[in-house]
């Protein structure tokens, strides 16, 4: 359906799309970052374990990691806009039903089904500005989109401490019905529904089945190890593992694979997805105790936690066109080996934060900086990097898997490695605890950084991105690539 390529980017109707997309997305991200700031008040409030609290951000992950390449796939075969709006409306019913939640429990379920909600609109953002822009500006289009998404990101805590300190960690969910409202009424009166009709009709639920189950037993498994390896942690663990194995079994037999198999013949996109396993785990990770650890051992308010981390949000939208840019000369892998270890270096800085080492300007400021500043070093030329490795029949798709792989290292390292630091039951509020818990899981970010770095030595070849093609492309089937707010979520 090629029609709808006919809107220009200073239309009314083009200004409409981009609203459209970019409130919807916005959203996403908006309330990813709030809830990180939310997590220690919803504990106080519900009394809850630090297992709830993992569960809390890990319930959503789960969902969104488990199904966003089949959101993709239904968008790019039913329609786009419907796919789309159909998310948009799902997240904003779940997060009344997180606004309205009545205990720990009830709040984990509503952040699941928020996370299903997730699947359904993230692909179909920028598959929607894909579609929908004349060839000439679509470049431009998705500029504005990232650029203005990243506001949300960095505004996100601001408003997420605002509400929390001074309102209610509650409308920090509720504020997302309106924008809903706002981003329908857009797009149905300016987005053209566009679907990629070349594609074969099937499906794989099978292989969406089975990474549920396996990410599923994995998580739950390992936060549930974090008190103690005993029987039913073991059970999941292996038990998850085992399904993986399936996976993979399945995807090289069936048509039509929800991850084709033959993209990881590639070295560069094989290692460059390592690399994303292991940098987006250690942010996953770093960010869930960072914000605590301000509020419970450094004595920050929720807004002044909230703010303190808006320093690598900034550097992120400042630096990382250059960055792109840089590594179209040169070739990425000079990127993508100095910047995570320089958000190694920012991370090992944070080891100073405590009770008496607790000035933003000394203490907190320059760690955050130099780990914002490395991770705008690496992020453009990972997602140009993965993009220009694959087949360009298969960039949708190669896109998709990449955005999958973020979420899902982000979602077993957040349920690995505060049990490593001893951070379980109602300790994580004990100062002490807290403090050790944030140490381990740090140096354990670290490490995985250096890994990162590591790997990409190992697999990635220095040739300017500039010499390799990579194509416009209408579909999405199954997301973007991973982007910093994925981390955060």
């Amino acid at each position: 359906m090629r029609a709808e390529l006919t809107i220009e980017l200073k239309t009314v109707a083009g200004r409409g799309v981009l609203a459209a997309t970019i409130l919807g997305a916005g959203m996403s991200f908006l309330d990813s970052t709030v809830v990180n700031v939310a997590t220690r008040q919803i504990g106080l409030d519900f009394h809850a374990s630090f297992a709830a609290l993992q569960w809390v951000l890990n319930s959503y992950m789960l969902t969104l990691a488990s199904l966003i390449l089949l959101g993709g796939s239904l968008g790019d075969r039913l329609g786009r806009r419907r796919i789309y709006l159909i998310g948009v409306i799902w997240f904003a019913s779940a997060s009344i039903l997180c606004a309205v939640s009545w205990n720990i429990e009830s709040l984990i379920a509503a952040r699941a089904l928020q996370g299903v909600g997730g699947a359904l609109l993230t692909p179909g953002s920028l598959a929607i500005i894909s579609a929908a822009f004349v060839q000439r500006d679509r470049a431009a289009a998705v500029g504005v989109w990232s650029g203005l998404t990243g506001v949300s990101s960095a505004f996100g805590p601001i408003l997420g401490g605002w509400l929390v300190q001074d309102v209610s960690w509650r409308w920090a969910f509720a504020i997302n019905a309106p924008l809903a409202v706002a981003v329908v009424i857009l797009g149905l009166r300016y987005v053209p529904e566009s679907r990629a009709e070349h594609l074969a009709k099937h499906l794989d639920i099978v292989g969406t089945v089975l990474v549920c189950l396996g990410l599923g037993g994995l998580t739950y498994g390992l936060i549930h190890a974090g008190a103690g390896w005993d029987s039913t942690a073991v059970v999941s663990v292996v038990g998850g593992a085992a399904i993986f194995v399936v996976f993979v079994r399945h995807e090289a037999r069936t048509p039509g694979p929800l991850v084709p198999l033959d993209l990881f013949k590639n070295r560069t996109f094989t290692g460059t997805n390592i690399m994303t396993f292991f940098t987006y785990g250690a942010l996953g990770a770093l960010f869930t105790v960072l914000v605590l650890h301000l509020q419970i051992v450094a004595g920050y308010g929720a807004f002044a936690a909230g703010i303190s981390t808006l320093p690598i949000t900034l550097a992120l939208l400042i630096l990382s066109r250059r960055s792109g840019a840089l590594a179209s000369r040169i070739g990425p892998r000079p990127q993508l080996i100095g910047g995570p270890l320089v958000a190694a270096v920012g991370m090992a800085l944070m080891l100073r934060i405590d009770q008496t080492h607790n000035s933003y300007l000394l203490d907190v400021l320059p760690a955050v900086t130099v780990f914002g500043i490395g991770m705008a070093i690496l992020v453009a030329p990972l997602t140009a990097t993965v993009m220009a490795a694959a087949p360009s029949d298969e960039v949708g798709i190669a896109s998709g898997v990449n955005n999958a792989v973020a979420r899902a290292a982000s979602l077993l390292a957040v349920a690995i490695l505060p049990g490593l630091g001893g951070l379980h039951g109602e300790n994580y509020r004990i100062p002490e605890d807290m403090l050790h818990g944030f140490r381990v899981v740090t140096v354990c970010c670290v490490l995985l950084l250096l890994i990162s770095a590591a790997v990409v030595a190992l697999t990635v070849s220095g040739t300017p991105l500039a010499s390799r093609s990579v194509p416009a492309t209408g579909g999405t089937d199954g997301g973007g690539v991973a982007d910093f707010g994925d981390a955060t979520a």
